[in-house]
């Protein structure tokens, strides 16, 4: 937290503002007498006056330094000293300013208080009370980061480290003894203060740290002992915040850079209002007084045109100072626009009309302005790219195109004229001395070496091939032939065969019986075992053979290709491996003209699209498109002869982000198929369990999917030859 001299930040910030009243003037009241007194609990002011007042005096109350303001109109200060200590209850003391025709009464407080105005006659009464206890220790809790544990007398820092976080802040990593350490951490001038209660530290830790070297937004880390504490002074530099916490036995405190908001009076990466809480008992005031003392509370140099007028009645109470302010803008109209660290508040319409005046005197000037010639060595980028950017012409793969006949994206001035030279790379401007200043920041961001990156595509192909056959053979064999009736047709072991007939005799056709075996298991891979049961007669003339077959196989096949390709940041690169396959179309035959035949190519290739983006955590993101195209001969179409075969094509078109040397595995195409087939005899294989000997089935499954694995490889920026 912030402490000030209220006294004299409210002398200076009133000696600022340009008093419109005349300086022979004299005030027609004063302040003669202030006399306190305390009852019970509360404390009462009289102040007298040489006049009786015609309202109570505006006035507000700031929670933290805790105090109370009373602004006095045509008042002069006339107790002849601008302080007085009075220690009575909650009242240390008082301030008295006067500047102009106006006087302040500032009221110093050991803790914030309510307060209440009354007249009588020539008096004023202010009144004091205290505010409830539940928020007077939430406002104690706020300056204590960490309560004390009462288990253990003593606890101790174990060591301290400085860290650069990853968005520049700086890292203050304490480790301590034990979780139950009281730390207090406040904010003190231009510096931060951490205590460690009842705490001891060892020799080698007491030291002052210099961490400039860091690039953040602490300088120097001293840590020391402070009686029977540890005191730990954090030096900052700039405009920064602050952030704490505790993680077990260790304490962090983060030093962050803040970016200054010009829309904004508080600066501070919070969402919200972040200015210090006032309370405000303002009723039928001048607005200008009170953007005054807002300005004066806030620490802001603030110019207020004279065009800000009316007055105001404001009652609230524990309200940020910068939302009274915003609450005002509302009200009354008005705006703000900060130059530096002065801010100028003036109604809306005046600060538009103002900024249009100087836009037009701006533009006036770069009509009348001398040109000036200057050249651009550049090492990366092509002269005369670069020229048609300034000259407001976009450049989209390898060709120029126009961006309009306005050219919105002109960065050059009307007058403004480039010349590149592509020999040497040199790119001449001839324009105004501000524009040159603004080409000379864009040519020193776009002239950079665009780093490189390896791209690497592993694309496997799966295929599960999974088939089962099951089924009976059954047969019966005769040695002897049967004619049936003279048809010319024989029964041979069951099976109708035709008789081979020469001259008047007729020969059966020949049997061949093969070898059996009663187990045959084949190590070839196209089928699977087979079981064999044969039952035959005394004569061994008749054969019943009962097979029972059962196949079954199991494929995996996997096709892997790794196309692999380098490019630069942002810039989109393809790389296509294949063939391409004819395909023959024929046209009709015409009166006088005979049938023609026309060849024309598909492409069937394996192919990767990436366009690779670098991040500021290192990380890759890419966009792809990965495509798979071959030939399907199976399902070829006949042409005339000539065979059509379409393409299957596998496509994956994604985008992902990817750590340096890190794989992601894309799922790709996943495709299944499954087919069943019985094959039976009629009514027979319908038999339950029996019918089993009289039909086969046969299951296939094929699943085919398309995996692609990716891996990026960032390119060093500097090559090296040993």
């Amino acid at each position: 937290m912030k402490f000030i001299n209220y006294a004299m930040a409210t002398a200076l910030a009133c000696l600022a503002v340009v008093s419109s009243v005349n300086a022979e003037t004299l005030p027609s009241n004063a302040i003669e007498s202030v006399n306190v007194a305390q009852q019970g609990n509360e404390v009462a002011l009289r102040i007298d006056l040489k006049e009786a007042l015609a309202s109570p005096p505006p006035g507000f109350s700031v929670a933290n330094p805790a105090k109370i303001a009373l602004d006095f109109q045509s008042t002069a200060n006339g107790l002849g000293k601008n302080s007085q200590v009075f220690n009575q209850g909650d009242l240390r003391s008082m301030n008295v300013v006067q500047v102009g025709d106006r006087t302040r009464v500032v009221l110093n407080l050991v803790r914030n208080m309510n307060y209440k105005t009354r007249l009588d006659g020539k008096a004023l009464y202010v009144t004091l009370s205290p505010i409830e206890r539940l928020a007077d220790s939430t406002a104690q809790r706020a300056t204590r980061f960490a309560e004390e544990s009462l288990v253990g007398s003593r606890h101790a820092v174990n060591d301290v480290v400085f860290r650069r976080g990853k968005g520049g802040e700086g890292r203050i990593v304490v480790d301590l003894s034990d979780t139950g350490t009281g730390i207090d951490i406040r904010q003190q001038g231009a510096n931060l203060i951490v205590d460690f209660m009842k705490t001891n530290i060892p020799d080698r830790l007491r030291r002052k740290l210099d961490v400039t070297d860091f690039a953040t937004p602490v300088t120097t880390v001293e840590t020391k002992a402070f009686g029977d504490n540890v005191r730990m002074i954090i030096t900052p530099k700039g405009l920064w915040e602050h952030n704490a916490y505790q993680s077990d036995n260790q304490f962090i405190v983060e030093v962050k850079r803040v970016v200054e908001d010009p829309n904004k009076l508080v600066q501070g990466s919070k969402v919200g209002y972040q200015g210090p809480r006032v309370s405000i008992n303002y009723q039928n005031g001048d607005v200008r007084a009170l953007l005054r003392l807002m300005a004066e509370e806030l620490g802001l140099n603030a110019v207020i045109s004279e065009t800000v007028t009316g007055t105001t009645t404001l009652v609230l109470k524990d309200v940020p100072a910068d939302q009274v302010i915003d609450i005002i803008f509302q009200q009354k109209g008005l705006d703000m626009r900060k130059k530096g660290n002065i801010i100028m508040i003036a109604p809306r319409d005046e600060i538009a009309t103002r900024e249009k005046l100087e836009f037009e005197s701006k533009q006036q000037i770069s009509e009348l302005e001398p040109l000036k010639l200057e050249q651009f060595q550049l090492n990366y980028q092509k002269s005369a790219d670069v020229a048609r950017l300034l000259s407001g012409v976009a450049i989209a793969g390898g060709a120029v195109a126009s961006s309009g006949g306005a050219n919105p994206q002109r960065i050059l001035s009307k007058r403004g004229s480039a010349v590149a030279d592509p020999m040497s790379n040199i790119l001449f401007i001839n324009d105004i001395p501000s524009k040159l200043e603004e080409i000379r920041s864009f040519i020193a961001a776009i002239d950079i070496g665009a780093r490189q990156v390896l791209i690497e595509a592993r694309v496997v192909e799966a295929n599960d091939t999974f088939n089962r056959d099951l089924g009976v053979k059954l047969g019966f064999i005769n040695s002897k032939a049967n004619e049936l009736g003279g048809s010319g047709w024989n029964v041979v072991g069951g099976k109708m065969s035709p008789a081979v007939t020469s001259g008047t005799t007729t020969t059966p056709a020949t049997l061949t019986q093969n070898s059996m075996v009663g187990v045959n298991l084949p190590s070839g891979a196209s089928s699977g075992g087979t079981l064999a049961l044969s039952l035959f007669n005394a004569s061994v003339t008749r054969i019943l053979n009962l097979e029972l077959t059962a196949l079954e196989k199991d494929g995996i096949g996997k096709i892997i290709s790794s196309p692999r390709v380098i490019t630069a940041n942002n810039v989109k690169a393809k790389i296509e491996d294949g063939t391409e396959v004819p395909y023959i179309t024929t046209q009709a035959a015409t009166a006088g003209a005979a049938q023609t035949y026309t060849v024309s190519f598909k492409p069937a290739k394996l192919s990767l699209e990436v366009t690779p983006q670098i991040t500021p955590e290192g990380t890759v993101r890419m966009m792809l498109v990965v495509k798979k195209e071959e030939p399907d001969w199976e399902r070829a179409v006949a042409v005339n002869g000539f065979l059509n075969p379409p393409i299957k094509s596998s496509i994956v078109e994604t985008s992902v982000v990817v750590e340096n040397g890190g794989t992601v595995v894309i799922g790709g195409v996943f495709v299944t198929k499954s087919g069943n087939t019985v094959n039976k005899v009629p009514l027979l294989g319908d038999i339950p369990v029996l019918g089993w000997l009289f039909k086969t089935k046969s299951e296939s499954v094929d699943r085919r999917e398309l995996l692609v694995f990716i891996t990026p490889r960032l390119m060093s920026d500097k090559m090296r030859f040993d």
